[in-house]
């Protein structure tokens, strides 16, 4: 059985791009959502056995929306993504509990990578 990925982030492109990426691996887009406040309120419905969340969104931060999920989720595993992080970004997404980092643009090679560790298989 696929293992349900839901991608938050709020450009269209990344969400078809991991589609097309994950395509053929153990991997499915199970929900795509636009910003914090949707991810929030489709996380407990979705049930993701990943997310992707990028960092700079309009409205609520993938920081703040990872704290929140964590909060409610403790279990859940969220990879950052973006492509403008700084170290400083990077720690505290660690301190929240994101499971790893992926920048932009993507290689499926290191995407596959960083979700195996989230996911603890590597």
């Amino acid at each position: 059985m696929a293992k349900r990925i839901m991608v938050v982030d709020d450009s269209r492109m990344i969400w078809v791009q991991m589609k097309n990426l994950l395509e053929g691996t153990e991997y499915e887009v199970a929900a795509c959502c636009r910003d914090g406040e949707e991810a929030i309120e489709q996380y407990g419905e979705v049930m993701p056995d990943l997310v992707t969340m990028d960092i700079i969104m309009p409205g609520m931060d993938g920081l703040e929306t990872a704290q929140a999920i964590l909060e409610e989720h403790p279990e859940a595993r969220i990879v950052m993504v973006s492509s403008l992080a700084y170290d400083d970004t990077f720690e505290e997404a660690k301190a929240i509990g994101a499971k790893g980092f992926i920048d932009k643009p993507f290689e499926k090679e290191r995407l596959l990578e960083v979700f195996a560790k989230a996911m603890g298989e590597a």
